[in-house]
């Protein structure tokens, strides 16, 4: 005879058992009324949430503010005027955080773009209720560059396994590069500087590191090495 709980043997006289004195169940001997052969679980279960209720509180919680604020600007100010970057501000939180919610199983290979894309539109809207012309010649290329950056690494740590130091490694060099490009735009729509003042400090850093990951993934007895070492 064994314990059902941790499997020790048992003698046929033990009643408890005395490794993890949980009680000793016998199937030739009859058990008392209401008794179980197994001891309960005593682990907590967590009970499952309505995903639905939780999604609908959370757009509520986006809806209400957004026109609350809409609602106010138009009867004080007759029109919006502040309003439309509480509330699109709302709304970008909105996409971020919680659309990618609504799918079981959020695919980052779409989802990482469409955040981007809101992003950009939100500076648009900012653009023109500011009279500001800087979205072309600055935020655009920018955001739109680091966009695409972002979602070449992301699609690439999905589809393409084994391969992290590589994409890495190449990302840092590329993210050095828009330094450079982020100052250059600057420069060309602010007329801040004309000459490059402090982007080439992080594009050397990016490079050194990013060329680093590359040795490291290219050699393989030094990658081993900091394995062991590191467990990376």
């Amino acid at each position: 005879m064994y314990c059902i709980k941790c499997g020790v043997e048992l003698a046929d006289s033990e009643k408890v058992c005395p490794l993890c004195g949980t009680r000793v169940f016998h199937p030739d001997l009859p058990l008392p009324d209401g008794e179980a052969p197994y001891p309960a679980d005593a682990r907590r279960h967590t009970e499952e949430f309505n995903r639905s209720g939780l999604l609908f509180i959370l757009t509520m919680l986006a809806v209400v503010p957004a026109v609350i604020c809409l609602l106010c600007d138009w009867r004080v100010n007759g029109h919006i005027v502040w309003s439309g970057y509480a509330a699109g501000g709302i709304l970008l939180t909105y996409i971020l955080a919680v659309l990618p919610l609504w799918f079981r199983r959020p695919n980052p290979v779409i989802f990482v773009p469409v955040d981007f894309a809101a992003i950009l539109v939100y500076l648009l809207y900012i653009d023109l209720a500011t009279g500001g012309h800087w979205f072309m010649s600055f935020a655009f290329p920018a955001v739109g560059a680091l966009g695409l950056l972002v979602s070449a690494m992301v699609a690439l740590l999905r589809y393409v396994p084994g391969a992290h130091l590589y994409i890495f490694g190449g990302a840092l060099i590329i993210a050095g590069g828009l330094a450079v490009l982020t100052e250059f735009l600057i420069n060309l729509t602010f007329q801040v500087h004309q000459t490059f003042f402090w982007s080439l400090y992080p594009l050397a850093a990016s490079v050194l590191l990013g060329v680093m990951l590359l040795i490291i993934a290219v050699c393989k007895p030094l990658r081993r090495s900091l394995h062991r070492k590191f467990f990376i």
